[in-house]
């Protein structure tokens, strides 16, 4: 492989690093997650699962993606990857709101409180991104890569069982987005951490506290 064909291959790959592991699928990752890891969580009904992963499907997934060309159409952003610091800031509080209905939906289920936890750790976390841009730049990939990492230890931690392979996979997935972010310049090194600390911490506490 030729240095051109490095210097062509190099962005491509890294936007879709950032593509398959945007902010906005990482509930959806966690669901997984939980779904699927050796916890009694994994034997909740079938029928259970697919009802949880379309809410949150449509939820934070469709209908904000879904809003996307009316925001691009009214120029309120300026390109799809929302790469401005101020341009963020109505998305974010779009997402914000919308976690919180379905953070309000899923409480009204009979359904076990971890995951009703991490609705609610979705949600802290996404109000805290959208504080935090009000002043500053940071990094919600790296937020989201965080907190999926907490998820894996909290859930790791109360349901004593092992998932260090889960989460050196998620370690590992981290510093490949976290690295992507960077060779794209679409963060600092400082703006990167403190989005996966922020993740990490926020996610991680509220998961432990409820």
């Amino acid at each position: 492989m030729t240095a051109n064909n490095k210097k062509s291959y190099g962005p491509l790959l890294a936007k879709i690093i950032s593509v398959v592991f945007h902010p906005i699928l990482m509930p959806l990752y966690g669901l997984l997650v939980i779904f699927f890891a050796p916890t009694i969580l994994a034997y909740l009904p079938p029928a259970a699962k697919r009802i949880l992963f379309l809410i949150v499907l449509i939820d934070n997934v469709i209908v904000p993606l879904s809003l996307m060309p009316y925001l691009r159409y009214r120029n309120i952003i300026t390109s799809w990857a929302i790469s401005e610091r101020k341009e963020r800031v109505l998305p974010l509080i779009i997402t914000s709101l919308l976690y919180a209905f379905t953070v309000y939906l899923l409480h009204r289920f009979s359904i076990p409180f971890f995951i009703k936890s991490f609705t609610l750790a979705t949600l802290i976390v996404s109000v805290s991104l959208t504080l935090v841009n009000f002043r500053w730049k940071i990094s919600i990939h790296s937020a989201g890569m965080g907190g999926l990492i907490s998820l894996i230890v909290v859930l790791s931690l109360k349901m004593h069982v092992s998932l260090i392979g889960c989460l050196i996979g998620a370690i590992l997935l981290a510093g490949i987005v976290m690295t992507s972010r960077l060779y794209l310049k679409s963060h600092s090194p400082a703006e990167v951490w403190s989005g996966f600390f922020l993740g990490l911490l926020v996610a991680g506490g509220v998961l432990m506290t409820f």
